[in-house]
């Protein structure tokens, strides 16, 4: 299956933005981010003159910032864009909830990782149960009153254990439950757009201009 491997901090320099793709480190002063003459975009003179954005390029920024986001690349993004696009509603929203329907975002999102890479990893390993059955796909698609769960042997790695601490600082997003102590959380409800704010500033309507071209 393909993947990037290259450094994910390039990501967030690509994009002017952090995008926390490497869990308690981009919340940390390693953070590449943080040091504002090391920022310029990637590949370029950071004491460079930006020329204006065209409208395609503020388009191109917004589906990269949300491919990149989620940790997909393009073939499996514009796949979930077209099905969005077929569903009754408005298209940009319809991908927010898709995306967060995805097994790797819950995983993240319940705190068993601490990244959406991370999570991918975890699933791929089969460290990951729905509905008590082992589920191995990252983008496997769950439904209200799915119950994830980490297996036995992910039980037992130190690695689960701290990720789950943050869920004491920050508890977990409202369309979520979670039970520490048995590993285990429900996806209580598909969240409307406007509850998803970790993407208040990312606007969708511009990738549905982008594909829309």
């Amino acid at each position: 299956m393909a993947r990037y491997t290259g450094p994910k901090c390039r990501y967030c320099r690509a994009e002017r933005t952090k995008l926390f793709l490497k869990g308690e480190r981009c919340h940390s002063g390693k953070c590449p981010m943080n040091d504002t003459k090391s920022t310029g975009l990637p590949g370029k003179d950071p004491r460079a003159r930006s020329k204006k954005p065209t409208n395609y390029g503020l388009q191109l920024r917004e589906k990269q910032k949300l491919k990149r986001t989620y940790c997909m690349l393009e073939k499996q993004f514009k796949l979930t864009f077209d099905e969005a696009a077929r569903i009754p509603g408005k298209t940009g929203e319809n991908l927010i909830m898709l995306l967060e329907q995805r097994l790797d975002n819950v995983v993240f999102r319940l705190h068993f990782a601490a990244s959406r890479n991370q999570a991918a990893q975890f699933v791929n390993h089969g460290h990951i149960f729905v509905n008590g059955k082992r589920v191995s796909i990252p983008s496997y698609r769950l439904r209200p009153g799915d119950v994830v769960s980490v297996g036995a042997k992910g039980q037992k790695m130190l690695l689960v254990k701290e990720n789950l601490k943050e869920y004491t600082k920050s508890g977990v997003c409202q369309w979520l439950s979670l039970d520490v102590d048995a590993m285990k959380g429900t996806f209580v409800a598909v969240p409307r757009r406007s509850e998803v704010t970790e993407l208040e500033k990312i606007n969708e309507q511009l990738v549905v201009e982008l594909y829309s071209r």
